[in-house]
Parts: structure tokens; sequence; C-alpha cells
């Protein structure tokens, strides 16, 4: 039977509470246990899938189809365990599940109300891999005092009871700001935001407290009074500059020790030193710098981007590389002028024609100064849409030749229909010899899809005669990979390779255009 670890978060948003938990969970694993995560956001919304970027950041799309929030990404890179439609819940999931239900008269009449039934249905969500892991990590998002959250904690509440004290465990993740008038770090936040907890029927059993500064042991030992936790159950959080320094941090502090004691728990191993030796070597300074373009419409807030930025970190770190990531804005920014010095472009998925003329623009700067570039859904759509416009313009182009026997736009609504999504895990086969082929090694690959439209493939020889090639499909009718071969460096794909770069194993795409980029600057030292 899996022990349960709850992660709750007070006093702010956007603690953490995610990369929290995946440091604890890879702690966990590192020792030999089986881990899994669950996110619980508290929004009306089914998913994020229809969110603005600026409201949830990225949507994180699942093998089996589930468009989820960013968090899950997290989980993955953290722990390499796929996510699936059961590590995610919303309100809205759990309520519409609840109304089928009185609809279909599965309650025989009864008043449906929040307690019991849609806490039992929240609890139900709690469970689905507590056969297969020894551990599932369990993250409530918003903050404690949330009414949304309310029913989550409630439901946390009784689940803890009814599984017992040994079974189950409340991490809750603070802020200790500090006042810099005072020259001091206050504990009062955290004090109220435990104090709020306790009144729902938590008690936390461990605090994680972010900070800018250190704790020291008597401001540790105030808080471990003032909220009835041990003084070594006063977890520091400081800032890192890197995210996977985190377990490390944890570890130093024996956080990991603590829960096995905590949930008589045994390691099956000691802990393996390769991720900390990777993330230590990977952190260091002094590395060659690779100047990355991310080129879309969200650039104002970085999380819309959270995958592709998080691959080309970790495709810099396996290639003994800092990725110096500029984000271009491809709807207000001047294009090409926003481009100068950088050494490699990436053009993201995204939905909707703003930015897509800039993206446009962006693919063709890439292209025509043999700078490595690697597009993403959209951005394969765009590289098709450019590359379609210079063969019109290309002196001698037969347009006839061109739009022969094509009655539609070289991009197309899936099937030619509105409403139509392909989402989830698709399978590609690869050219040999192709560039992709060279990138993965194999001649078949599965990757996650989340698109509307797709390349019209009666184009595909036209373009082919003037140098952009499809090199990847699905069942020899979808284009899903496009290539130049009178380019260093020019490949896009249909999917989402983002959300499958891990620390120590990096996405294929991403790692090959982190060395074509390194390639190329070290070629244009030796002119």
């Amino acid at each position: 039977m899996s022990k349960f670890i709850f992660v709750t978060g007070g006093v702010v948003s956007s603690l953490g509470k995610g990369i929290s938990g995946a440091s604890i969970g890879k702690l966990l694993q590192l020792r030999g246990l089986k881990v899994n995560m669950i996110k619980c956001d508290p929004y009306i919304n089914i998913d994020p899938g229809t969110l603005s970027p600026y409201q949830h950041g990225e949507v994180f799309v699942t093998a089996d189809g589930a468009e989820a929030d960013l968090d899950l990404g997290t989980y993955e890179r953290f722990l390499d365990v796929p996510m699936t439609k059961k590590n995610t819940n919303t309100t809205g999931t759990i309520y519409q599940a609840v109304i089928d239900r009185e609809r279909r008269g599965e309650y025989n009449g009864q008043t449906v109300q929040v307690v019991p039934h849609i806490t039992n249905e929240i609890k139900s969500r709690f469970t689905p891999f507590e056969n297969d892991f020894d551990v599932t990590i369990i993250e409530i998002g918003g903050t404690v005092g949330d009414i949304e959250g309310l029913p989550f904690l409630e439901a946390a509440r009784q689940f803890k009871t009814a599984r017992g004290r040994e079974n189950v465990l409340n991490i809750h993740a603070t802020l200790i700001p500090y006042i810099a008038s005072a020259g001091e770090l206050k504990t009062k936040p955290t004090q109220h935001s435990v104090n709020k907890l306790r009144e729902i029927g938590l008690d936390p059993d461990i605090l994680i407290c972010r900070t800018e500064r250190p704790l020291s042991q008597d401001l540790k030992n105030k808080l471990s009074l003032f909220c009835s936790v041990a003084p070594e159950a006063v977890i520091e959080a400081a800032d890192v500059a890197s995210i996977y320094q985190l377990p490390q941090s944890f570890e130093k502090q024996g956080i990991a020790e603590l829960i096995l004691k905590r949930l008589n728990l045994k390691a099956k191993k000691k802990p393996a030193a390769d991720w900390f030796k990777f993330i230590d070597k990977a952190t260091k300074g002094g590395k060659k710098v690779v100047k990355v373009g991310i080129c879309g419409k969200y650039s104002e807030l970085k999380d819309a981007y959270k995958s592709v930025a998080e691959s080309l970190n970790l495709a810099g770190m396996s290639n003994n590389a800092d990725a110096d990531v500029k984000y271009i804005n491809t709807q207000k920014d001047q294009i090409p002028a926003a481009l100068k010095g950088l050494d490699a472009i990436v053009v993201p998925g995204g939905f909707g024609q703003r930015g897509v003329e800039g993206k446009i623009a962006c693919i063709k700067y890439a292209r025509e100064n043999k700078i490595p570039f690697l597009g993403i859904c959209l951005g394969m759509q765009c590289a098709v849409i450019e590359a379609a416009r210079n063969l019109a313009k290309l002196e001698n182009a037969d347009s006839s030749e061109f739009n022969a026997g094509c009655k539609n736009p070289v991009v197309t609504l899936i099937g030619g229909q509105k409403g139509v999504m392909r989402l989830g895990d698709w399978e590609s086969k690869l050219e040999r010899g192709s560039l992709a082929h060279k990138l993965y090694k194999k001649t078949s690959v599965r990757e996650r899809h989340r698109h509307r439209y797709e390349f019209n493939s009666a184009y595909a020889p036209a373009l082919e005669a003037r140098g952009l090639y499809v090199s990847g499909w699905h069942k020899n009718s979808l284009p899903e990979i496009v290539e130049r071969r009178d380019h260093p460096f020019f490949i896009a794909v249909q999917f989402h390779p983002e959300f499958a770069s891990r620390p120590m194993k990096p996405h294929p795409l991403f790692d090959g255009l982190i060395k074509a980029a390194l390639n190329n600057k070290k070629a244009k030292k030796t002119k």
C-alpha cells in the first residue's frame, strides 16, 4: 500500500510547491522507492487547455492526451515517470463527475453536498497509483485560505484520519520574508499560515520555508515552537541557481530520512551519487554560452514556454554549456534586429494568428543566415509557410507546379474540420539518412501532439524540389517532420519534443540544436 505526502502552500502563491514536492520525490526515488505525483488544481476549468498562457503558463500534454498544469512537466523531468490523465485533477472535473453521477440517479435521491459527495470524489483521485508505487505525493494548488481549495484540504483531512498518521504526512510550504529596513527575517506570515491550516484540521509535519536569506537555528527553533513541528522538520528552501540543485539542498538538511522515519519506510538502497555529480558539474560556472532565441507571442511570461526553456537548459547541461535564453516577442519586437547575435533560434507552438508573421520572419532569418533552427508545432507550420512563400518568389519557379491539384491552403485544419484536435502520443516513421534519423538514432518515434492544423501533404513534392522535404510521416499521410539539406541544422516538427527532456537525458532534437550552435560558434572563430 502506498504512503501519501500532501504538499500545501501558504502566505503567497508561486512558492515552488511543485518543485519542492518533485525534489522530495527524487530523494526518495534515489533510495530505491517508487514515487508518483498528483496535482490538484482548485480552478473550475476542466483543464488549462482553454486558458491563456498569461493566466496559467504553458499547457503540459501527457502521453495519453490530457492537457495539464505545467507542474506535471516538473514532475516528469525530476522523476522520469510518465504522467497520465490520473495525475491531474481540477475542481471542474470533480464537480462534473459528481453532477453526471447525480443525473444518472446514482445517489438514490440524496441531497448532493460538498461533504461527503465532493470530498469523496476528491479522495478517490488520491489513490489511483497506490498499488503500483511506494509513495504518492499530492500537491494541492493555490494557497491555504483560498475558498476554492477548501474541499481539497477537507478531503486531505478526512483521508489522513482514515489512513492513519503513520501512512500520511503533511508538508506545508511558506514564505519567510526579509524586511530590509529592519534587517530581519519574519516568521509571523508562516505562523498565521499554519494557524489557518490548523483551522481546517490539518497539522503540518514538515515546514518548507522559502527564503532569500539563510535561516538561523534560533529562527528554526521559534518556528518549531509556534508551529508545533520538530526543529529538524523546519527545512530551508533558499533560492538556488538551478532548480535541479534543490534536491541536494534538501538532502543536506535530512528531509528524506525524516520522511522515511515518519512514514515507517525503509530505503531499498543507498542514494546513488550520479544525479548529484551531474548537477554539480552542470551548474558550475565558466562554461561556453549558447545564445538561443525563443520566438513567440507570450514572451512576457516565461512560464508560457517553460518546457522549451527547460529543454534548452538540460541540453546545455549535457553539452557542458549554458543556454542563455532570450525571449523574442514576434508580435512586438523588430525582426530581424532582435535576432542579432543569436547562436540558435526556436519557434515554439501557439494558437491563433497573432505573432505568426513575426515567427515566419524569424524562420526566414534563420534560413538565410544559416543559424541552427528548431520549429515546434506552429513553428513547423510557419516553416512550411515561409518555404512556400519563398518558392513563389524564386525566379523560374513555376507557380502552376506549386499549385497543381491543391485547392486547400498549405496549412489546413486536420481533416478540414473545425474542432478536431490531435492530442497525446502519435507515432512517426523517419526517413533513413535524414537529420531526424541521425538525431533519434531510430526509424520510428512516438511524440506528444497538441494541434488543430497540419501541413497539407499535397504541397510536399513542390516544396521538396526547392529544399524543404518531409523526413517524418504519421501513417504516410500526416507530415510530422520537415528539414533542409542546404542548412547546418534546420528541422521543424509537428509534435512537442520539449515534454520529453530529462536531466542526463536531453531530448535528441534539443541536444542536436545545442551541438549545432556550438559547432557554428567554433566554425566562426576559426574563420
